[in-house]
């Protein structure tokens, strides 16, 4: 699922590694986030969806596409508690509830 982000590289001080992207997939453990820079293994982060509490994590990989841009794999440190993550993991769900047939 796709979601809008903050990224913020916890290791650079200031806005120097703030970027505004978005995640590719995203589970309650860890996500996979586009990103217009490489990131190294290990380098600790933060994600803030719009609205939502910021979560930390460390980059598990970095897959560089053809154009320079890169996907990153973060885990988190906790298990994150976005309203987006709830409503797809079935804990919350806006839609009304279906009717029974009959």
């Amino acid at each position: 699922m796709i979601v809008v982000v903050r990224l913020a590289n916890l290791e650079l001080p200031g806005s120097d590694g703030i970027e505004w992207t978005y995640t590719d997939n995203v589970s309650g453990h860890g996500a996979r986030v586009f990103s217009k820079r490489p990131w190294r293994t290990g380098e600790e982060i933060a994600i803030t969806p719009f609205n939502e509490q910021t979560t930390q994590g460390s980059v598990v990989y970095c897959q560089r596409l053809a154009d320079g841009r890169c996907f990153i794999g973060v885990n988190f440190k906790d298990r994150v508690a976005w309203s987006v993550v709830r409503r797809y993991n079935g804990i919350k769900t806006d839609a009304p509830p279906r009717p029974k047939s009959s």
